[in-house]
Formats: structure tokens, sequence, C-alpha cells
């Protein structure tokens, strides 16, 4: 049986939810984080603002810097949610249940059952009526655009539902798929993040078509992991759907010898929890949407203060800068602490970057 994958990514979710909710926003910069006059960070923006250099995870002082006519809202994560339960429930009536959810706005599913031809790309070509079904009855019943990719595999999917955000619709063929990944940078591919593409580019292979070429064993670069890199760079994965994903969140924490509130000492200490807890994201190739801190004083009394973006980090230093600001902002450092801890959640795996790919519909 031919494989049939779809990947449905929302628009801009948490700021065209806040533009639908809010019509005079409609076309403005919407950025959603803190005030700018507080300290805080932007946890998603509008396409108006990202034109602008916006991004999650920046200070907001700098996006409005970048930004200055932009509007600052601050995020209504159950809005958010009871949105999404709304969104998957019509991608359920049309697609059936094989669902993977990966995120508050982003899921896959397996039609494969359902739309098979007498080739590969003839069942993925008959997953477009699908498709455009499904764009049109979120638009109709939410207001709201998504983009989807149809593909043989997961890997390609997702490529393929970034490519022409937003609303956009791409197919990548069983037949199209390794001159499609050619011009790709290797960051791309799934799995590959910012450590991985720095050894890929010393070995000077820069491209997929690099690693396409390359005559000598991945795993001389990369570690074992090169024999499946060789893989996606051929638009092979075999992966299939999870529906309950095993990984649900990953922490690091650190108890001290003495009570202290001495804040090199919280910092250095902080910066090494970012630290294991970005390694563990990439040994699982994962990122995370939302970021933990956790406290415990002297007698035992547990804090823990959160935030959730809606760009997922992967990066120790990220998570490190959201760390420090959510002790800040709470002021939870207000007397010695016994314990220290750092933890992520909402974890989705690597998102490649916005491409411009050559094949489309």
């Amino acid at each position: 049986m031919f494989r049939v994958f779809l990947h449905l990514d929302m628009d801009a979710f948490y700021a065209s939810v806040e533009q639908r909710d809010h019509p005079a926003l409609k076309g403005r910069p919407v950025i959603v984080g803190a005030p700018p006059a507080q300290r805080g960070v932007v946890c998603a923006a509008s396409y108006e603002a990202r034109r602008f250099g916006v991004k999650s995870a920046m200070p907001t002082i700098t996006a409005r810097r970048l930004c200055p006519h932009g509007i600052f809202l601050r995020p209504r994560m159950e809005a958010y949610r009871a949105e999404s339960r709304q969104i998957m429930g019509i991608v359920r009536d049309q697609a059936g249940d094989l669902i993977q959810q990966v995120s508050i706005d982003e899921a896959y599913t397996d039609v494969s059952a359902r739309h098979q031809g007498e080739t590969a790309d003839a069942s993925l070509e008959r997953a477009l009526p699908l498709a455009r079904s499904l764009k049109t009855a979120i638009l109709a019943a939410r207001q709201l655009t998504v983009s989807i990719g149809i593909a043989p595999n997961k890997l390609l999917a997702k490529l393929a539902s970034d490519h022409q955000k937003p609303d956009g619709l791409t197919l990548i063929r069983e037949s199209e798929k390794v001159e499609f990944l050619k011009p790709l940078p290797v960051r791309a591919l799934h799995g590959v993040g910012k450590i991985t593409e720095e050894h890929l580019h010393r070995a000077g292979l820069h491209t997929i078509e690099d690693l396409q070429n390359h005559p000598g064993d991945l795993r001389a670069i990369v570690g074992a992991w090169g024999t499946e890199l060789r893989r996606f760079a051929f638009g092979i994965d075999e992966r299939p759907l999870e529906v309950d994903e095993e990984v649900k969140s990953i922490s690091s924490e650190n108890t001290f010898a003495r009570d202290t509130e001495d804040r090199p000492t919280l910092r250095t200490c902080l910066k090494g929890l970012a630290e294991d807890v970005a390694h563990s994201l990439g040994q699982h190739r994962l990122a995370a949407r939302t970021v933990q801190v956790k406290i415990r004083y002297g007698d035992f009394t547990t804090l823990t203060r959160q935030i959730s973006l809606e760009e997922p980090l992967t990066e120790a230093r990220d998570l490190f800068r959201l760390g420090c600001w959510l002790l800040a902002r709470e002021r939870l450092v207000s007397r010695p602490l016994r314990l220290l801890g750092l933890g992520v959640s909402g974890l989705v795996e690597v998102r490649a970057s916005q491409l411009h790919l050559p094949f489309g519909n």
C-alpha cells in the first residue's frame, strides 16, 4: 500500500486568533506577549509583525524597537487551546482517527487507506480534494487559515506544509522527492539542529544535494545517526504516526549543598540546566514550546512558573534566557534556594525553517 500523509499547520496561530476575535487588528502587526514597558518576551507574532524581524522568544523591548507600531497583546492560552480542540475535531471528522497531534496548532494524519491509486503519485494526488476540503472547512467554521502538505512520508509532508505559508497547499510526489530536496539547506532535514549543521558544514556539506552525493559514510561526521540522515536526504522516512507520544516533557534540576541566593551561582546553575535540557531535546530531535522553572526554598516550599511560545525552541541560550526572565518576573529569588530546576514541554519535532521550495500545487 502506498503511503499518503497530510501535515496541517495553522498559520501564525496565536496572532491569527487575536486578529479574528478583534477585527480591527486585521492586517496589523500583532505581537502576542508581555507589554514592552515590562520585562517580557514575544510568544507569537503575526505575519505583518514578522516582516519587521519580530520572532518568538525575542525580548518585547527589542520587538518594539524593530516594530514601533506593533500591537502588543497578552497571550490567552485557554482560548488558543479551546480553538485547537475545535480545529482538531474538524480534522477528525473529515480525515478519520489516524491523527498525531504534535502541538496546539499542528498535526499529521495518515490517509493511506482511503486514497489508493495505481501508483504512489496517483495515491498522493487523490488526497488533494481532502486537503482542499479541510482548508475550506476550517476557514468556514473557525475563520482561520491552515497550510497543508501532502507527501509519501512525515518528513516530506512537514516540509511541504512550510512551503507556501500562509494558506498554502503543496504536494510532493514520490517521483519528485529527490529533486525537490536537492537545493535545500541541510538544516531543513528533520533532526538536523545547530550542532549537527556545524559538523556538516565543516565537512563541506551545505545542501541536501551535498549529502546525496557524499561518497563517504556520514557516520564519520555525525555518528550513528548518519545512516538515517542519508535516508532522509533521499526522502526516505518510514516513521509511522505516534498517536501516544512517549516523551511528554524534559527537565533537569539541581539541589544545592547549601541554600543560596547568590546570583552568579544561580546563573551558572541555570546555564548548565539549560545545556542539559537542550542536549536531551537534540537527542530526541525535539523542540519545546513551553519553558518552566522550578524552585524550592529551605522550608521545602516548591513553586513552578512557565511560559508558552508559538514557535518552538531548541537552543540552550534561549532556554537559559527564558529561565532567567521567569525567575526575575516572578521575583522567585526573594530568599535562598534549596533547589533550582528547568523543564520544557509542548514538545514537537524539530521544525524546518521557512523555505522557498521548487515544486508546489
